[in-house]
């Protein structure tokens, strides 16, 4: 689905006034959001304003980061959720979280016949059943749920195009078979198998599912007397329309101390990953694949165990910078602003990391603190990194880099664009051995910049990253003719 739709229109509103509240120290006025962005007389986007209002309080007790399957009273208000948020220590597992209020309980059937079906008398979708599974009642073809096998066939051989595949956003979605319908036709996560790829966020239509947001530990640092640092991802660089300078200081508007590129944790990683590609090569090892994505790295853990030890051992760029920064602010809190869901994961699991704020929700906070990015000064970044860094989050970059650092290293790469069923499967005859030695694994299609938490459309935010990618090179090679 597109990165932009009402559903997550709604989100984001609801990520701004939550802030606004949290800001002015009001947090009465929480309770108050449901009401005001359903109004009794307002026209409902559901059945009715409320059942618009629940889901609109379950989806802030998200972004108050919450578990919504942990409610237990009904009636206890949103305030109080909010005080629990500010008075906890630390943020727990799992990130994603399903509202079954929001959940329509999408039909499982997975190929339907519309009203286009003229009942024609060649029978083309009855005669290629391979299962019976089709019928014509009241010359009108009808497909029965139990015999079918979803082979499409059917849809196929229609003339008529009458015949259309409608699959459950969420289910589709999920490369791992992680989501699937409970007992009352909702729902539900199974976290054992669940990677945290943020697929079935993204393409949920109802905005059913979310993740537990880390919104309030954040603005709770940044009133605190610890100085607050900012880790921001590669991908951040396209997602604003204005200088990257511009970016940085509008993070610093907002009261952060430090901005630190997680680009310049990329560099480390390029020459730490090329080191160990060399080493394992070196010991007779067959190939090696990246370790710099999250949900890669949990779907190898959970779902393809062989391939774990051909995974490499370099910690992230994530990783990497937050140790440097350790070494420089020793007692630093620590927020990595990221494009993606697993990387609250991968924080939780790692000590460097504090928080996790997403690029929508630092879009959210520009909003509530009345900062236009555009008309903000440019300054520098505490650390930042070269151009091979900041091209990690498109899709190859990570190859391209190692190829500049240690050329002549790399033999017939693969590049894995998008986990999905079908690459799951590649990954899965990996083991086995191929021609290359090295394998970059990215869980979004074209990388970072498709995250599922991106605010810019990724052609765009492209094209902005290969607009500072390119002043930055010419600069480069003008300073070394002077």
């Amino acid at each position: 689905m597109n990165y932009i739709n009402n559903a997550t229109l709604i989100k984001r509103e609801l990520m701004v006034r939550l802030a606004k509240s949290i800001n002015s120290d009001d947090i009465e006025s929480i309770n108050r959001i449901p009401l005001e962005m359903a109004p009794k007389n307002g026209t409902a986007v559901r059945c009715c304003v409320y059942k618009d209002r629940a889901v609109l309080k379950y989806r802030l007790m998200a972004l108050l980061g919450h578990s919504i399957e942990d409610e237990t009273d009904e009636l206890k208000p949103l305030s109080v959720y909010a005080r629990e948020s500010f008075n906890r220590e630390e943020c727990t597992a799992p990130i994603l979280t399903v509202m079954d209020e929001a959940c329509s309980s999408c039909v499982k059937n997975n190929y339907f016949v519309t009203n286009a079906c003229q009942g024609c008398v060649a029978r083309p979708c009855i005669m290629n059943c391979p299962k019976n599974a089709i019928t014509m009642v009241n010359d009108h073809a009808v497909i029965d749920p139990e015999k079918c096998v979803n082979c499409g066939k059917c849809m196929n051989e229609c003339p008529y195009h009458a015949i259309i595949y409608m699959p459950v956003p969420c289910e589709e979605a999920c490369p791992v078979n992680a989501i699937s319908k409970n007992e009352h036709g909702k729902e539900q996560i199974d976290f054992d198998k669940c990677i945290s790829c943020g697929k079935c966020l993204r393409e949920c239509p109802f905005g059913a599912i979310m993740e537990r947001s880390q919104m309030v530990d954040v603005l709770k640092s940044l009133k605190s007397d610890r100085p607050v640092a900012a880790l921001v991802a590669p991908a951040l660089v396209g997602q604003f329309s204005s200088e990257w300078g511009q970016i940085i200081s509008a993070i610093k508007k907002l009261g952060f101390d430090d901005v630190y590129e997680v680009a310049f944790g990329a560099d480390l990683t390029v020459e730490h990953e090329a080191q160990e590609l060399k080493e394992r090569l070196q010991a007779g090892e067959k190939f090696m694949t990246t370790s710099c994505c999250p949900a890669y790295v949990e779907a190898v853990k959970k779902h393809i165990p062989k391939l774990e030890p051909f995974v490499s051992q370099t910690p992230s760029p994530m990783q990497l910078t937050a140790k440097h920064v350790r070494e420089q602010t020793p007692n630093a809190v620590q927020v990595f602003i990221s494009p993606c869901v697993a990387k609250r994961s991968e924080a939780l699991k790692n000590s460097g990391i504090d928080y996790v704020l997403s690029i929508e929700e630092l879009g959210a906070l520009f909003v509530a603190f009345d900062i236009d990015v555009q008309k903000c000064n440019e300054s520098e970044a505490q650390q930042t990194g070269s151009n091979d860094g900041r091209g990690f989050p498109v899709s190859g970059g990570v190859t391209r880099a190692i190829e500049h650092f240690a050329p002549d290293t790399l033999k017939d790469p693969i590049l894995i664009d998008g986990l999905n069923s079908k690459t799951m499967r590649e990954l899965k005859r990996l083991p086995q051995g191929f021609n290359g030695n090295f394998v970059e694994v990215m869980a979004c299609e074209g990388g970072c910049l498709s995250g599922p938490n991106v605010i810019c459309s990724p052609r765009l935010s492209l094209k902005n990253l290969n607009k500072l990618l390119t002043r930055e090179e010419k600069k480069e090679t003008a300073e070394m003719m002077v």
